[in-house]
């Protein structure tokens, strides 16, 4: 039995357009020297003793340049007479295992033989005490029991919720070094206490742990490191939301302000904590209703991103996807990572399977009642981290050929 009409299924799709959006662009050339005069800074140098035994903690996000940026720490760690390794920071991400945590770092080309250092990436923690309230704080044990510990983590708005301090270093310590277990003591708290329970679980791992520094990454527009920051733990509770207010003044969106359908070619943990940056999508949480979000009828999602390996959590924040998005989901990995979450299990049901992309983009319409195709408002875009190159349905092209200082027509 077919799934449309034969009415609904013979309609005529609008032409689509390439258009190239125009953002803001600050960004830094020399990745190496940047890092080296950072870290050469009296303050930070002094901690750098030689025989010190030095945990260098990476997350799963994919970050601008992010194997340059480990390994230059790791020479000028080397330099310097430490002895650096690298603890994965992900809580749960990786199915929340050693080898998974590998597989992500891998991804980004952070082995041990590319950069000549151990990987030490047991999910072993140290209970390092409680908060007032009685919630417990952890400790990647390697990490815990090196002489020092530096995180590397990109400072950027998060998906779920609004505070001074959001996704960053504060949270890669709390979360990313709590691992599994960690990441879920937190996130059974909701991400409404977010704003309260993060910045004070991370004033007490630098106050009573081995975390010495952070390197602030903040991306522009782009997806391209534009400011990069060495801090003491002493500085990051009041750096981290200035660095945040930059973040999200220099986050891409998409420029159209309204449209009947978002078709999105790739889903994954590696472009979103959430599949699909609610800061960009909306959809779910706080980021719903934010005036720099589009109205959108629906949304589509196509596939998934290579290094997602399978994990489609966000994927509920869709309307409608296709058989190929489907036969690829790891449920393990998705239920794994949603439940530790544990909050907005919505975001991992299934929305309907379409067989391709022309019939979901009919569903749509159907869905949307829209009685004249032609006039139908479409992006597509790659993925909610790759905003530049977009491409709008005709109805769209007069909004657009308006605005120059916004678009470019390719």
């Amino acid at each position: 039995m077919p799934i449309l009409l034969p009415k609904d299924a013979n309609i005529k799709l609008p032409k689509m357009h390439k258009v190239q959006q125009i953002f803001e662009e600050t960004t830094i050339h020399d990745i190496r020297a940047h890092i080296r005069h950072s870290m050469e800074r009296r303050e930070i140098d002094e901690l750098l003793t030689p025989g010190k035994r030095v945990a260098i903690a990476v997350g799963s996000r994919k970050i601008d340049n992010i194997f340059l940026v480990v390994s230059q720490v790791i020479d000028l760690l080397k330099e310097k007479g430490c002895e650096p390794f690298i603890v994965p920071a992900m809580g749960s991400h990786g199915k929340g295992t050693s080898e998974g945590n590998r597989e992500v770092l891998a991804s980004f080309g952070i082995t041990e033989e590319a950069l000549g250092v151990k990987i030490k990436s047991d999910m072993d923690v140290v209970l390092v005490c409680k908060t007032e309230n009685g919630i417990p704080v952890y400790m990647d044990k390697d990490a815990y029991e090196a002489d020092m510990t530096i995180l590397i983590n990109r400072v950027k708005p998060h998906t779920d919720f609004n505070a001074p301090i959001e996704s960053g270093l504060c949270k890669m310590a709390v979360i990313g070094l709590g691992k599994h277990i960690g990441c879920s003591v937190v996130h059974e708290k909701g991400f409404e206490n977010f704003h309260r329970i993060i910045p004070e679980m991370a004033e007490i791992l630098f106050r009573k742990t081995n975390i010495a520094m952070g390197i602030a990454i903040v991306e522009n527009a782009y997806k391209k490191i534009q400011i990069m920051e060495t801090l003491r733990t002493e500085e990051i509770l009041r750096r981290e939301p200035e660095l945040l207010e930059i973040a999200k003044r220099s986050v891409a969106r998409i420029k159209v302000p309204k449209m009947d359908i978002l078709i999105v070619e790739e889903l994954g943990k590696d472009i979103s904590g959430g599949g699909m940056d609610t800061n960009v999508v909306g959809r779910y949480g706080p980021k719903a209703n934010a005036d720099t979000v589009p109205d959108i009828g629906k949304i589509i999602v196509l596939g998934l991103s290579d290094k997602t390996y399978g994990n489609v959590s966000g994927i509920g924040c869709a309307d409608i996807t296709t058989k190929k998005v489907l036969e690829n989901i790891d449920f393990e990995a998705t239920y794994a990572n949603t439940l530790a979450v544990g909050d907005g299990y919505s975001t991992a049901y299934i929305p309907l399977v379409m067989d391709n992309e022309e019939e979901a983009i009919k569903v749509a319409i159907k869905m949307l009642k829209i009685t004249d195709s032609a006039k139908c408002k479409i992006v597509k875009i790659k993925n909610t981290a790759n905003l530049e190159e977009i491409q709008v349905s005709d109805e769209l092209m007069e909004y657009v050929s308006l605005r120059p200082k916004d678009f470019r027509i390719i």
